[in-house]
């Protein structure tokens, strides 16, 4: 079992795990794969394995809480709320096709060549 944990093993891993995370979205996987890294440079001077493991469970709760937020706020940025349908033309400028009159629920635009029900907003 000692000839797994050597520091070639961890950094394989580490790459593998890493290359991995491009298939997987929330940043889980690259944060084993900064650990496997991290583990490695210990394999590197003989720890134990059981140090190693040690290492290897630490840098990965540290890079969840510690880098996995930082890294889903700047990696996986939405890019806000796309409007889509009909609210992708609400405010927008139409053609008046049908009198507008709020008061009796009537009227009609067109908008990027689409007839739409239309409401006034009272300015007052």
């Amino acid at each position: 079992m000692e000839h797994f944990f050597t520091w070639e093993n961890w950094i394989y891993a580490g790459i593998i795990l890493l290359i991995l995370e491009i298939f997987t979205p929330g940043f889980v996987v690259a944060c084993f794969g900064i650990s496997a890294l991290i583990t490695s440079v210990f394999a590197y001077f003989d720890a134990s394995i059981s140090i190693q493991l040690l290492v290897f469970s630490i840098s990965t709760l540290i890079a969840f809480i510690g880098i996995r937020p930082y890294a889903l706020k700047h990696l996986y940025k939405a890019e806000g709320d796309v409007k889509t349908n009909a609210d992708s033309i609400i405010g927008m400028k139409g053609i008046v096709k049908e009198t507008i009159n709020s008061d009796i629920n009537n009227g009609r635009v067109m908008i990027y060549g689409e007839n739409w029900k239309a409401r006034s907003i009272d300015r007052s």
